[in-house]
């Protein structure tokens, strides 16, 4: 007996993955990697010999619609010590935007290329769509991304 077309559809979106990575196109997280970026923090260290900061407690970065919390985040500035180059975010790290979320233990954000790498327990809802694995790396300036590490993805049928 032949499944109906949409039924079937909804099992192979449920049928677990083959692979261990899956593509995605992430609408929601995208940053304006040319605007400001704000930190808020308890305290912060700065080392001026490295060309580092350490903000730590309730660390909130904000960048255009972006907000990335974590307990800590090191900051490493370029070359000329003007520019963040890197953010490091440990403990607790959340990166939200006004459709999408993802949460993961560390994640690493390249500010001038856009590039973010959470790893780590990584949970990624999109809606009503929630996807999980053990990294995640996204391209902030494109929307697109790749979740790797035994990939679980739940699709609601219907849902974005």
């Amino acid at each position: 007996m032949a499944l109906p077309s949409r039924l079937l559809a909804v099992f192979l979106m449920l049928a677990p993955l083959p692979a261990s990575a899956q593509q995605v196109a992430f609408a929601g997280l995208r940053a304006d990697t040319a605007a400001a970026v704000e930190v808020s923090a308890d305290s912060l260290t700065v080392n001026q010999a490295d060309g580092t900061a350490v903000f730590t407690g309730n660390v909130v970065i904000s960048q255009g619609d972006m907000r990335l919390k974590a307990a800590t985040v090191e900051v490493e500035y370029g070359a000329d010590r003007t520019k963040i180059a890197r953010l490091h975010a440990a403990g607790g790290v959340m990166l939200a935007s006004a459709t999408e979320a993802a949460e993961a233990r560390e994640a690493v954000y390249e500010v001038t290329s856009g590039q973010l790498v959470m790893t780590g327990d990584v949970l990624m809802t999109q809606g009503e769509n929630v996807m999980s694995g053990q990294k995640l790396a996204v391209d902030l300036k494109t929307g697109t991304g790749q979740m790797d590490g035994r990939v679980r993805t739940i699709l609601q049928p219907g849902a974005n």
